[in-house]
């Protein structure tokens, strides 16, 4: 039988509307779309698009870890930016954590997002 299991960490920032971190179902892990929000403080990182870059994606690998997951398990990414501008800087950083066996993506731009952020990356994974 299919199960179906929230999860949360405080790790990574809470929600900040009515959603979870992930939902993990059967196999496969699906990561709420994460901005660069330091989780313990719940402040923005504003330092420029490759910090925001860089705490997003400690972000996703927090949630990742609390569910027995990895970078390496990663099966699709999703990665929305204020502007394509960003594009270079922000796939420099997503290289960083992405080394080996990358997962399928698409980047787009979009007028804005959460809190005026820059970037915004969700994840699914998928273990067998």
């Amino acid at each position: 039988m299919s199960q179906k299991e929230i999860l949360n960490t405080d790790k990574a920032p809470a929600a900040i509307g009515p959603y979870n971190q992930a939902i993990k179902a059967d196999k496969t892990l699906y990561v709420s779309g994460q901005i660069p929000l330091i989780p313990e403080t719940m402040e923005l990182i504003t330092t420029g698009v490759a910090d925001e870059a860089h705490q997003v994606l400690k972000n996703v690998e927090a949630i990742l870890k609390n569910a027995g997951y990895g970078f390496e398990d990663v099966v699709k990414t999703s990665i929305f930016l204020s502007s394509m501008d960003y594009f270079a800087t922000v796939n420099e950083v997503y290289a960083s954590y992405f080394k080996d066996n990358q997962p399928a993506r698409e980047c787009v731009a979009v007028k804005t997002l959460p809190k005026e952020v820059n970037v915004e990356i969700s994840v699914i994974a998928w273990k067998a």
